[in-house]
């Protein structure tokens, strides 16, 4: 689909451009890292709402609440909720104590060698494991709009990733999710107010159509039809709510920023991002179980991950579609580039300079 494939390649020009402005612009260790700590508060704050909702967090809830109603809604609330988290407890110390990574924050109050060696190759699994979930996301997106074989796409996606880490540093990272941000965001509202504008602006006739199209009836909006145990329901709370505090790609925003007021404030705005667009996920979940509908959900996916560009071509047409999947598509690149650049600065400056080189190297090397 030519339309699809335009604003993929303006999505990927768009990257490489600010891979080299940033190549140009990364001249010391604090740049390429951290950005010298140059961010302010709210172009931070879009950088971690953006390195948080990823591909797989916007087209899974979606796709969640599509299928299983009120049950697929508590993985929003999960993720908002350990955002507090963040805020009251672990922002402004990460900062005060940390420098580059992760282990910088440990090291700081546990300065042996095992405990720093533990911390990074625990960051880079962690990494890891996080980049197949967006590698798979973007393999099949590519695979959706262009239709290039699977292995293919995830191989191009990877090599263009090591490309922006290894030129860009964290300055391509930073604004690469702060645009992918505000392109989501827009791209998310508008089609809540297309969702919206489809059934007058009544919630109770959307209510009612999404009734009459699931198969759970009145239990769409009732616990039980995904998690049908309250253990489930607790370890999944568990797992969202304390799991985020371990995402080093989180972490490493909190450097960024100059001071912790910055970056209290930076966390704050994140939150309002996030929690806004979660509400906007449940607004967009509605309507594609209203008017995709069960059937057709699970015939593209069985997992109902294309709920929102199917609804997305339901309301708008192939331009609306196109349009809402390369601002999806934005978050693979923007997500997968911070998840590599933290393996990598884990591996260089703690596993690397510090541990096997005893941090006898120059600032250039």
């Amino acid at each position: 689909n030519l339309t699809h494939l335009i604003f993929l390649a303006a999505i990927m020009v768009g990257i490489l451009i600010i891979t080299h402005w940033a190549a140009k612009t990364n001249t010391t260790p604090q740049q390429f890292y951290i950005v010298s700590g140059t961010l302010n508060a709210t172009q931070n704050g879009l950088a971690i709402a953006g390195d948080f909702i990823s591909a797989a967090s916007f087209l899974g809830i979606t796709g969640s609440i599509a299928l299983y109603g009120f049950d697929g809604f508590l993985y929003a609330v999960g993720f908002l909720t350990s955002y507090f988290l963040l805020l009251f407890f672990i922002a402004e110390p990460v900062r005060r104590l940390g420098t580059y990574t992760v282990g910088d924050v440990i090291a700081a109050r546990f300065p042996q060698r095992p405990i720093r060696l533990i911390v990074s190759l625990n960051t880079i699994l962690i990494c890891l494991l996080y980049m197949v979930p967006q590698l798979m996301a973007a393999g099949l997106f590519i695979q959706l709009l262009l239709g290039l074989d699977y292995p293919v796409s995830v191989l191009v996606i990877g090599l263009l990733i090591t490309i922006y880490v290894m030129f860009g540093g964290m300055i391509t990272s930073s604004w690469v999710q702060i645009i992918k941000t505000v392109l989501l965001m827009t791209g998310t509202f508008l089609l809540c107010l297309l969702v919206l504008a489809r059934f007058h602006w009544d919630p109770a006739a959307l209510f009612a159509r999404v009734t009459a199209e699931s198969p759970y009836a009145e239990g769409f909006f009732r616990s039980g039809n995904l998690l049908r145990h309250p253990l489930e329901t607790l370890s999944l709370h568990l797992t969202l709510i304390f799991g985020t505090a371990g995402l080093p790609h989180i972490l490493i925003r909190f450097y960024t920023v100059r001071n912790q007021t910055a970056v209290r404030q930076s966390v704050v705005i994140a939150s309002w991002i996030i929690g806004i667009f979660y509400l906007m996920t449940l607004i967009l979940g509605l309507g594609a179980a209203a008017l995709v509908g069960w059937d057709r959900l699970v015939t593209a996916d069985p997992e109902g991950n294309l709920a929102a560009p199917l609804l997305a071509h339901t309301l708008g047409g192939d331009f609306v579609m196109a349009f809402l999947s390369a601002a999806a598509f934005s978050t693979i690149p923007a997500v997968l580039t911070g998840l590599w650049m933290q393996a990598l600065f884990s591996f260089a400056h703690d596993l690397y300079i510090l541990l096997t080189r005893g941090g006898n190297e120059t600032k250039k090397k």
